[in-house]
């Protein structure tokens, strides 16, 4: 886990990355727009440069961070990791 702080050492954001997959990032409403979580991908770039996510295809806000960070679309799924009918997008960027 990889959490960004203020200067305060309060957190504004955190990342889980598991071998080059992007498993969570969530940036605190008070902190979107600052950079943390342009912050947290290009360091988790810089540990794996080929890193992948998979986002809820509802996910408006998620799906056009991730495209605005350059990441592709490599494939969709219909169903969640736990097989619900949320789809998902398979994204992916190589440095």
């Amino acid at each position: 886990m990889l959490v960004a702080t203020n200067q305060e050492d309060q957190p504004l954001g955190f990342m889980f990355l598991h071998e080059g997959h992007l498993e969570a990032l969530f940036v605190d409403a008070s902190a979107r727009g600052l950079g943390v979580g342009k912050h947290l991908i290009s360091h988790a770039l810089a540990l794996h440069p080929d890193l992948s996510v998979d986002v809820n295809e509802q996910n408006h806000q998620a799906v056009g961070f991730y495209q605005h960070m350059g990441f592709k679309l490599s494939g969709r799924s219909e169903r969640d990791n736990q097989g619900r009918p949320y789809p998902l997008l398979h994204l992916y960027k190589a440095m």
